[in-house]
């Protein structure tokens, strides 16, 4: 039976340092969450929009990611949705939306002066156009 796509890229930096733990059968699983930011024009300002993503790893993946990241790291995430699914106290139904990674990427922090570049990049992406 095929599967339907499910596929996510996400780059971001991690909002806190990563929290380790492991199944009951000694698996390692890690948590953490990112913060990606997308910049959007608003008359002739850009303004910022920050999302958050939890990520959960599992097996040497968690391991690698717990060695290298703590608070402040940018990171390129691929992987899939995954949908948790629960009751809660009050018996309502809850759900959450978490990325299971496949890949997690340290990436390199770009240098100030490159960072004000990046508005004006998205806004050809916006509009169309080719910033080069």
């Amino acid at each position: 039976m095929a599967s339907n796509l499910n596929q996510v890229c996400i780059e971001g930096n991690l909002v806190r340092n990563p929290e380790m733990r492991s199944t009951p059968r000694g698996m390692p699983v890690l948590n953490f969450s990112i913060a990606s930011n997308r910049y959007r024009k608003v008359g002739d300002e850009f303004e910022k929009e920050t999302s958050y993503f939890d990520v959960q790893c599992w097996d040497r993946l968690a391991e690698d990611v717990y060695a290298f990241g703590k608070k402040g790291t940018p990171v390129k995430v691929t992987g899939r949705l995954k949908q948790d699914r629960w009751t809660g106290r009050d018996g309502k139904n809850a759900s959450k939306i978490i990325i299971v990674a496949e890949t997690v990427n340290k990436q390199e922090r770009q240098p100030r002066e490159h960072q004000e570049d990046y508005p004006q990049i998205q806004e050809h992406q916006e509009t169309g156009g080719c910033p080069f």
